[in-house]
């Protein structure tokens, strides 16, 4: 199967995860309250991961540091990702983290020699406007109406940042240590950065009280986590190992066409579902931008 193939599916399932990220969102009190919870998931993933593959006779210091690295980048990713989603809509916030192919390219051209065409930074550059516009407010004031940026907009894209380097430094990582084994690293220190991040009091709170209630909440975050999220960072794995990181990175972005085609379908069906608004307004912006950040990532993947 082709990388290209493996990355969209990827991106699609990650779609998905999102989408019930959202959903568990909404039991908690505090936005770390879930990065808590998936902070157990994903621990448990790594650690039954790396005693079932084991650690390779060959693999060195360094080069595990390289994977745990990336894990860790993605952690930190994945921290400020929920810390916005908690408040804002899916379909408005995903899309600005998976502008994470442009600093992904810009990394990987210096590091890993990766050339960029004119094309290719043409996709950059619409990626970035397309971001950029899907984090558009209108506010009205008593006489006129003005155009701003949300504030949230500028985490985001630290997070995407980030997310960018992660899939470079497990691109590099992949060069040196098995899938799995780079995977089951990753995993375990992502746990870990979630915990240290999230242990705090109301979350602490939150997460008792779903396992005294055995919330609905658990058995959502574990079939995300387990089952949905895993399959999609393995073959996100794959794909990073198959093909060229930057374009891998770009063809993942496609997740924000996806976030915003499950949610608006959501609230479409059940109306104000995961807090999405569906005034034609806002639902033309979603798919303008979405269509636009997806244009810009096939220009860099051509």
């Amino acid at each position: 199967m082709s990388w290209v193939v493996i990355a969209l599916v990827s991106a699609a399932l990650m779609g998905f995860v999102s989408i019930i990220d959202k959903t568990a969102h909404g039991y908690g009190r505090s936005p770390l309250t879930l990065p808590l919870l998936m902070s157990i998931t994903q621990t448990t993933i790594g650690v039954v991961v790396l005693v079932i593959v084991g650690i390779p006779e060959d693999a060195a210091l360094d080069e595990i540091s390289i994977a745990v690295l990336s894990g860790f980048l993605f952690g930190v990713g994945v921290v400020t990702q929920h810390w916005i989603l908690f408040s804002q809509e899916v379909s408005r916030t995903i899309p600005i983290t998976q502008s994470a192919p442009i600093f992904a390219a810009l990394i990987a051209v210096p590091l890993l020699n990766e050339a960029i065409s004119g094309l290719q930074w043409f996709g950059i550059i619409a990626t970035v406007i397309g971001c950029a516009v899907l984090s558009l407010r209108v506010k009205h004031d008593s006489s006129t109406g003005s155009i701003f940026l949300h504030r949230s907009f500028y985490l985001l894209m630290v997070s995407s940042v980030v997310f960018g380097a992660s899939n470079v430094v497990g691109k590099i990582a992949l060069n040196q240590l098995p899938l799995f084994f780079t995977h089951g690293l990753r995993t375990i220190t992502l746990g870990m950065v979630l915990f240290v991040c999230s242990l705090r009091p109301l979350p602490r709170k939150d997460v008792a009280k779903f396992f005294s209630q055995r919330s609905l909440v658990l058995f959502l975050v574990a079939a995300n986590d387990f089952v949905v999220a895993n399959g999609a960072m393995i073959l996100l794995l794959v794909a990073l190992e198959l093909g060229p990181v930057s374009l891998v990175t770009a063809l993942s972005g496609t997740r924000a066409l996806f976030v915003v085609i499950y949610s608006t379908a959501l609230a479409f069906k059940w109306h104000g579902a995961l807090g999405e608004r569906t005034t034609s307004g806002v639902v033309m912006v979603k798919i303008l931008s979405a269509m636009v950040i997806v244009i810009g990532v096939a220009a860099i993947a051509i």
